[in-house]
């Protein structure tokens, strides 16, 4: 291939990014709108979109989840469901059931609430295993078999879960290997004094707020296979794999942390590294991925994927606190 040709390539390319990251800006300040702060949960649920993961976020009752789900529904002009988890909902009320129908004397499916773009999973933990089970395994194949016959969920197809870290009785924990199936999670604390102060500025406003729609689900489609672009330097893989091994057995090599730690993370974790710091690069506008794009979701990516020792819990560490110090320990390209 001529320089011409590779330099109109590397143009096209770029064009292309700095058009996604703009329309990923004006998804950001269209959401802002009606989410004061909380910018961490935006781009981690924009981010599960783009990159076909699912996000489980755990922070107290009354901090917009299910408004900031919503509204990121309405912005990427998609359908939206909630499902509220109890412990007597069974996976049928999930995935849907075959009902009998008299007229024709034949039984028919009846879709259940899955069969959508945007799913709110709330309260998670608050529903037995099997349908836990049932949610995650439509997560994982995309697809629900009801009867005899297998369909295949809407496109794109996004899950947002939600836990409560306080309220424990009646919950049913997810186990390590299902929760490593979630790209991230995503922990959402309390507003700051001044962005709560903005919020009941908000309420003082009565002019109707508009939300624009503003793109679907091809526009989706075309930034996914522009964050596919972004390039990925093999220290920088390198970088990622490290980071992963950190966390491992094997990979322990007799670092202060390693006590802390009774499992490390799967390999899923480094798939979700990689695919994640390349959205954060087409976040800034950027052809290329860097070590701090790496750092930006590692948190996320790696928290619910290392679980921690005895010792640990006895000192009050939390995975926050492990994943620091294995960045510190990781040498950075």
């Amino acid at each position: 291939m001529s320089d011409e040709k590779v330099l109109k390539k590397e143009k096209v390319l770029k064009d292309k990014i700095n058009d996604a990251s703009r329309l990923l800006q004006t998804a950001r300040d269209e959401i802002g709108k009606r989410i004061i702060g909380q910018q961490d949960m935006v781009d981690g649920l924009l981010m599960g979109i783009i990159t076909g993961g699912h996000i489980l976020v755990e922070g107290v009752p009354g901090l917009a989840k299910t408004l900031m789900v919503k509204t990121v529904a309405s912005v990427i002009n998609a359908d939206f469901k909630r499902i509220q988890f109890t412990p007597d909902l069974l996976p049928a009320d999930l995935t849907g059931t075959m009902i009998y129908r008299p007229q024709t004397g034949e039984f028919v499916p009846r879709k259940g609430p899955v069969f959508t773009n945007i799913v709110l999973a709330d309260e998670i933990n608050r529903a037995p295993a099997k349908v836990q089970a049932a949610l995650l395994e439509a997560m994982a194949e995309n697809q629900v078999t009801i009867g005899d016959n297998t369909y295949r969920l809407s496109d794109p197809f996004f899950v947002m879960a939600t836990q409560n870290p306080i309220e424990q009785e009646g919950t049913y924990q997810l186990p390590e290997a299902q929760l490593d199936r979630f790209l991230m999670k995503l922990k959402v604390d309390y507003p700051s004094p001044q962005e709560e102060l903005a919020i009941l500025d908000q309420l003082e406003d009565t002019s109707e707020l508009v939300i624009r729609k503003v793109f679907n689900r091809f526009a989706i489609q075309d930034i996914k296979e522009t964050a596919a672009c972004i390039r990925v330097d093999e220290s920088l893989r390198k970088y990622i794999v490290s980071i992963v091994n950190a966390s491992r057995v094997k990979g322990r090599n007799q670092l202060p942390f390693t006590r802390y730690i009774e499992f490390g993370a799967s390999p899923r974790a480094s798939i979700a590294l990689y695919n994640c710091s390349r959205v954060q690069a087409l976040f800034e506008g950027r052809e290329y991925v860097i070590p701090e794009d790496v750092k930006a979701v590692a948190y996320n990516v790696l928290r619910h994927r290392i679980v921690l020792s005895y010792e640990a819990e006895a000192e009050e560490l939390s995975s926050d606190d492990v994943i620091k110090d294995i960045l510190a320990a990781v040498t950075v390209p």
